[in-house]
């Protein structure tokens, strides 16, 4: 399974899966798991909302998803507010 940041290319199999999970492609970036050439799941870390195909094992990736925007998430929730010192 590959883990990746989706891109426009990405377009057209998103909305193929969406449309699996009978869904709507979630809004912003995405993390999209791909098995064999073809996208599995797809994660916004932003949102939470996951989209995946029903007709495959994607508990997994989803969970893949999850935990590799986890890090880049909370970093983003504290690194602003941080203050550096001077003294």
């Amino acid at each position: 399974m590959e883990i990746r940041h989706a891109t426009t290319a990405d377009t057209g199999a998103l909305s193929a899966l969406a449309e699996r999970d009978c869904a709507a492609v979630p809004a912003g970036d995405l993390l999209v798991a791909a098995s064999g050439g073809r996208l599995i799941a797809a994660y916004a870390p932003r949102s939470g909302e996951a989209i995946a195909d029903p007709f495959e094992p994607t508990a997994a990736a989803v969970a893949a998803l999850r935990a590799y925007a986890a890090p880049r998430t909370s970093v983003r929730a504290w690194l602003p507010r941080m203050r550096f010192s001077t003294t």
